[in-house]
């Protein structure tokens, strides 16, 4: 087996860790979900060496994902675990975010509605869930190239596509968590911030 290897990983991987740096400087631990190749697991543990990161997928990418954490040999990436976001229970971690690049669009909205209430259940007040990708707002696209990428998902997949902020926002208040930051980033993506509430 080939290493599994993504361009947009590595064409996005400096500007989402431009922000993610501050982000999560008073972390410890995130988790990844949908780490996909595993790319991004190793050029953010390497560079964010106080973190513990966390790769997730599905069964299927572990192996691939085992091969970039292999050869990087770092010692804040620990084996990826078995995460599929409509499971019943998750893995207990203490984890102080979750972040999430490029899958919201790709699976199912049933599984967008799972996964951000898991995050949900899964931080700890004033916890960080940060999801990178395209998104609409107020149901228009905010670029022609995001247009024209929104069909070819639907044509491969109906129940994928570009998901409207405000539909996600309005998950992530249903799982107590507010919006703290929406960042732009290179070719018509966003880096968006939702806390975790603090009720005390």
């Amino acid at each position: 087996m080939h290493k599994p290897y993504s361009a947009a990983c590595d064409n996005n991987r400096q500007p989402i860790l431009e922000i993610i740096e501050v982000l999560l400087a008073g972390c410890k631990e995130v988790l990844e979900i949908g780490s996909g190749t595993g790319q991004h697991a190793v050029y953010f543990a390497e560079r964010l060496p106080h973190l513990v990161w966390r790769s997730s997928d599905l069964q299927e990418n572990h192996a691939g994902i085992k091969m970039w954490l292999d050869e990087a040999k770092l010692a804040n990436t620990p084996p990826p675990l078995l995460l599929d976001v409509n499971q019943a229970h998750w893995p207990e971690l203490k984890v102080e975010a979750v972040f999430c690049a490029n899958t919201i669009h790709i699976v199912d909205w049933d599984s967008v509605k799972a996964m951000i209430a898991g995050a949900g259940r899964l931080l700890p007040d004033k916890g960080i869930l940060a999801l990178y990708g395209p998104f609409n707002y107020n149901n228009a696209y905010t670029s022609e190239s995001n247009a024209r990428f929104d069909i070819w998902l639907r044509q491969r997949d109906p129940d994928s596509g570009i998901r409207n902020f405000e539909d996600v926002d309005e998950l992530a208040n249903s799982a107590n968590l507010y919006l703290q930051q929406d960042y732009a980033m290179p070719a018509n993506n966003r880096l968006i911030c939702w806390r975790k509430r603090c009720w005390k």
